[in-house]
């Protein structure tokens, strides 16, 4: 079976390695072109093209793959059996769709049709959800819609950030791929059509990063906090600076009586203390405690850390 592969970040990579190592033959290896990173705005290869590039496989890189002639001509060229698309980041027009005789088959990071879009891995987590998975599924010109091949679903744990379940996934991802794969092969593989109850998980935005703790309760900033660690960072400002919040936890044993919860606006420090930590009153008088924080032109650190540095008062307010 000749395989052309179709991905570019981390997420990807491990895919591409899983069908490397279990020996697919791989024709072509697709990936977005070389990015400006930096402040010497030096030219950085995607995870994909470094593995490939190790692995002596051929590498293509076009600008766009929609209305590009030359791009599609030569993918028919190669004549694959079934092009396998990973994160790639872009759409597929329907004149690449319809070149290989098994098709377009997708690595999806989410148990379809629970999250369709860009985003699934870390509207999971903002979601506070519990569980997700992977999916594998045959492409169509819809976002995300094609025919299920395979799921597997995995628990989401309670602390964890976007970035540690991302790591977990790819590997699940490149594990059911392959398994798709062989089924694929073997003439074997289900086609099961979605039905229509989904969600969208659009492209993460700065704007969503703001900590609204007029509105949130301390689990709706956790999740927050996790969900864009290590993307972004949830921010919130105090005394005008810009702080950001890495990893936060619930405080469940907090005296509400002693602390006098319900005469304080919420935002407001409840406790700053380098040896017990810094709370902060949210929502229905929940409070979350900081664990890793980050002040304004500064390095990421331990709130106790933090505070044997920086004067954060009790009462203080966040914004």
């Amino acid at each position: 079976m000749n395989i052309v592969f179709m991905g570019t970040p981390d997420f990807a990579e491990e895919s591409l390695k899983a069908i490397y190592k279990n020996d697919f033959n791989i024709i072509g290896v697709v990936t977005n072109p070389d990015k400006p990173k930096g402040r010497g705005m030096k030219l950085v290869k995607s995870p994909v093209k470094e593995f490939a590039e190790e692995n002596g496989l051929e590498i293509y890189q076009p600008t766009k793959v929609k209305n590009n002639d030359e791009f599609i001509e030569k993918m028919k060229s190669l004549n694959p059996d079934i092009i396998c698309v990973v994160a790639y980041g872009k759409i597929l027009p329907k004149e690449l769709l319809e070149i290989p005789k098994l098709g377009c088959i997708n690595v999806h990071g989410s148990l379809l049709p629970k999250y369709r879009g860009a985003a699934p891995i870390q509207w999971a987590v903002l979601n506070g959800d519990k569980k997700t998975g992977i999916t594998t599924m045959y492409m169509d010109e819809g976002m995300d819609t094609g025919d299920i091949i395979l799921k597997q679903e995995v628990l989401i744990g309670e602390d964890e950030t976007t970035g540690e379940l991302w790591e977990r996934l790819s590997k699940v991802g490149g594990e059911l791929l392959v398994k798709t794969l062989k089924q694929i092969e073997e003439g074997t593989a289900p086609r099961i059509k979605q039905d229509e109850d989904y969600t969208m998980a659009p492209m993460l935005n700065k704007q969503m990063a703001k900590i609204d703790w007029e509105n949130k309760t301390a689990e709706e900033i956790k999740n927050l906090v996790r969900g864009l660690n290590p993307i972004m960072g949830a921010y919130t400002f105090l005394n005008g600076k810009k702080i950001k919040f890495w990893k936060v936890n619930i405080v469940k044993d907090i005296d509400y009586d002693k602390n006098n919860l319900k005469i304080h606006k919420n935002g407001t420090v409840i406790v700053s203390d380098s040896k017990d930590g810094l709370y902060i009153k949210a929502k229905d008088n929940s409070v979350i405690s900081v664990i890793e924080i980050q002040g304004e032109n500064a390095k990421r650190m331990n709130i106790k850390e933090y505070l044997r540095g920086n004067n954060i008062q009790e009462f203080d307010i966040f914004e």
